[in-house]
């Protein structure tokens, strides 16, 4: 058996004089969690819906569970899954209503859509709420119940577009213990998300730019790659009192590569030339109980160096 599900050649797809994807390239393994993300507009949705078979590309290739996109879509809809992060189900049907309905659409037996009733309401928790209306859930019910649907067939491989988007922490991580189960069982899922720690917890991650794919890796491959921490420079995260205030100080060092808020810390990329103690004098001398020390890089630190860099080099 073939261990690559997905398997992209320099795809392309154009809009008119638009460039919505371009020459992309990568692969996805079997029960692998891949991880694609980039900002709006970058090109994320229309590689999801070509490797679904809706939209044909206009330049390159994709192969997805052995079958090539170009040239047998329908074949390939039997044996994916999808679910979006807008709602689609119909509202005004019951949660089982909902997945009797998916399971006729994709020609189960009768039998066959009892069994696979029961199995989806168990393993996503649904038995108090299969006989409530769907839009009567809650947002993160409302997702397992997509999450349902487009499992009621068995499909060996699982689209997931921003499926956690507006739904509350708690939420969010329930649906991930559910991810990483359907992935102990040998199914493949493509995520797509905003979300730096969903990213982080993905066997291999993509990040999109402006129709191209400028990263793909495992995440610690990427947080350790040469680019990220070249060579002579350390990272260090710096807590203070007035975070702002020392972010605006820090950018303005000659030293100080890079500087990112993240929360009321900053990371900081700092040439070897300035030691942490002379950082500190420099940026927050007034701020007794200021701190710096050594920290690594996070998929938010590689995903900004690399969108800084591509940035310059179109600028160029």
């Amino acid at each position: 058996m073939n261990d690559v599900v997905i398997s992209v050649d320099r795809l392309t797809r154009r809009f008119a004089d638009v460039i919505a994807v371009r020459d992309v390239s990568f692969q996805v393994r079997r029960a692998d969690i891949f991880g694609l993300l980039g900002p709006n507009g970058s090109g994320k949705s229309t590689i999801i819906r070509m490797l679904c078979g809706v939209l044909k590309p206009s330049d390159g290739n994709a192969s997805v569970l052995d079958i090539n996109i170009r040239h047998d879509p329908e074949s390939l809809k039997r044996r994916i899954g999808y679910m979006s992060q807008r709602f689609s189900l119909y509202a005004d049907l019951t949660a089982e209503e909902n997945l009797s309905f998916y399971a006729r659409v994709y020609g189960l037996a009768p039998q066959a859509q009892l069994d696979r009733k029961r199995a989806v309401i168990d393993m996503t928790g649904l038995s108090p709420y299969v006989h409530r209306l769907a839009g009567h859930l809650s947002g993160g019910w409302k997702q397992r119940l997509a999450l349902g649907c487009a499992l009621i067939h068995q499909p060996d491989l699982l689209f997931l577009d921003e499926p956690t988007a507006g739904i509350d922490p708690v939420a969010r991580r329930d649906l991930w213990d559910l991810f990483f189960e359907l992935a102990s069982r040998g199914i493949t899922l493509f995520v797509t998300t905003h979300y730096m720690d969903e990213a982080e917890r993905c066997t291999h991650v993509g990040y999109m730019y402006q129709s191209r794919l400028i990263a793909f890796g495992k995440p610690d491959e990427l947080k350790h790659a040469p680019d990220v921490t070249p060579p002579g420079t350390t990272r260090f995260e710096v807590t203070c009192a007035d975070a702002a205030a020392v972010l605006a100080r820090a950018r303005r060092l000659p030293a100080v590569r890079d500087a990112t808020m993240f929360g009321d810390r900053l990371h900081l990329l700092l040439d070897e030339s300035l030691s942490p103690d002379e950082l500190i004098k420099a940026i927050a001398a007034d701020d007794p109980r200021a701190v710096c020390r050594p920290v690594d890089p996070s998929l938010e630190d590689v995903f900004v160096l690399l969108t800084r860099a591509q940035e310059r080099q179109d600028a160029a």
